[in-house]
C-alpha cells in the first residue's frame, strides 16, 4: 500500500527525470539538447535541468494534494495556485526565462491524476483522468494572455490546454504506441524516443512554433516530419539524415517545437508509471508463488 508522503515524493522526482531526459535526448530539431540550444539564444541545457530539479517540489506538492482525490473544482484550482508558484520557482533558478511553463501544466495535470488512484491505473487512464480534471475552470486564473492563447486566438487551434482538457489525445493515440512500436522493432531507447518526438511534431499544432513562425512554419515543420516518419523514423540513414537537416531548417527559422517536446517529456512520465506498475505486480506475483 503506498503512502501518502513516498508516494507524493516518487511522483515529484519521476516528472523532473522525464524533463531532464527529455532535454538530454539528441539531437532534437530546434529544441535545446546536449549539442546545442536549439533555437533558443536564452536559454542551455544547464537552464533546463536546472529548471526541472526547482520544480521537484512543486510536483511533489501536488501529487500530496490529489493523494486518493478525484477531479473537483476544488482540485483543480489548488493544483493550479501551486502550479503558479512553481512558475515562480522556475523563474527564479533560470534569471526570468520560461524554460518550463507549458511542462508544469501537462505534467502537473498528470502528477495529479496519478496521485489520484495511487498509481493503479494505466499510463493512457492517468491521462484521460487529468483531461477530466483539466476542463474545470481556474476562477483565479491571473488577467492577461498567454503565448498560446494569442496564437489560439489568431489561428483557432487549440493548443496546451485544449490537449489537456481531451485527456492528452496526441499521448494516448500518437506518443505511446510509437514508443512501444519502436522498442518492438529493437530500438535503443534514444532512437524510440527521437521518434516519437518526430511522430508528434509531424501531427500537433505546435503553439510554440506558430508563435514564434505562424501556421507557415508549422506547416513546413509538419511536411519535414511526415517526410521523417516515411523514411523509417530517425533509425534508418535517410531518416537521420533528414533529422538533421530538419534541425538546421528550425533553427534558421528560429522556431522551436516546445509543445511536442512537453508531450515527450509526459509520455516518458507515463510509460514510466506503466513500467514501475509492472515490475510491482510482477513482484508481487513472485511473492506469491
Amino acid at each position: 500500500m503506498k503512502d501518502l508522503e513516498s508516494y507524493s515524493l516518487y511522483l515529484g522526482k519521476l516528472a523532473v527525470q522525464s524533463l531532464i531526459e527529455e532535454a538530454e535526448l539528441t539531437p532534437k530539431p530546434g529544441l535545446v539538447d546536449m549539442k546545442s540550444s536549439g533555437s533558443h539564444r536564452d536559454m542551455s541545457l544547464d537552464t533546463m535541468i536546472r529548471s526541472a530539479i526547482a520544480l521537484e517540489d512543486t510536483f511533489r506538492e501536488i501529487a500530496e494534494t490529489s493523494f486518493n482525490r478525484t477531479p473537483s473544482q476544488e482540485l483543480r484550482e489548488k493544483i493550479a495556485m501551486i502550479g503558479r508558484r512553481g512558475e515562480q520557482e522556475m523563474f527564479q533558478a533560470t534569471g526570468g526565462v520560461n524554460t518550463h511553463k507549458g511542462a508544469i501544466w501537462a505534467l502537473g495535470l498528470l502528477v495529479s491524476s496519478a496521485a489520484m488512484n495511487m498509481g493503479k491505473s494505466p499510463g493512457k487512464e492517468v491521462a484521460v483522468q487529468a483531461g477530466r480534471l483539466a476542463l474545470y475552470k481556474d476562477r483565479n486564473l491571473p488577467a492577461g494572455k498567454t503565448n498560446g492563447g494569442r496564437v489560439k486566438a489568431r489561428f483557432g487551434v487549440d493548443g496546451a490546454r485544449g490537449e489537456a482538457e481531451q485527456g492528452f489525445p496526441h499521448i494516448r493515440q500518437i506518443a505511446l504506441p510509437v514508443l512501444n512500436e519502436s522498442r518492438e522493432k529493437g530500438l535503443n531507447e534514444d532512437f524510440c524516443r527521437l521518434n516519437v518526438l518526430i511522430a508528434l511534431m509531424a501531427e500537433l499544432n505546435d503553439t510554440c512554433i506558430m508563435h514564434r513562425g505562424g501556421a507557415e512554419a508549422l506547416e513546413i515543420t509538419k511536411a519535414n516530419s511526415k517526410v521523417i516518419v516515411m523514411a523509417g523514423g530517425v533509425s534508418a540513414d535517410k531518416g537521420w539524415q533528414l533529422l538533421e537537416q530538419l534541425d538546421q531548417l528550425l533553427c534558421s527559422m528560429n522556431v522551436s517545437p516546445g509543445g511536442s517536446a512537453d508531450l515527450l517529456a509526459a509520455a516518458i512520465f507515463l510509460d514510466y508509471l506503466d513500467q514501475n506498475a509492472k515490475s510491482e505486480f510482477k513482484r508481487i506475483e513472485a511473492l506469491q508463488i
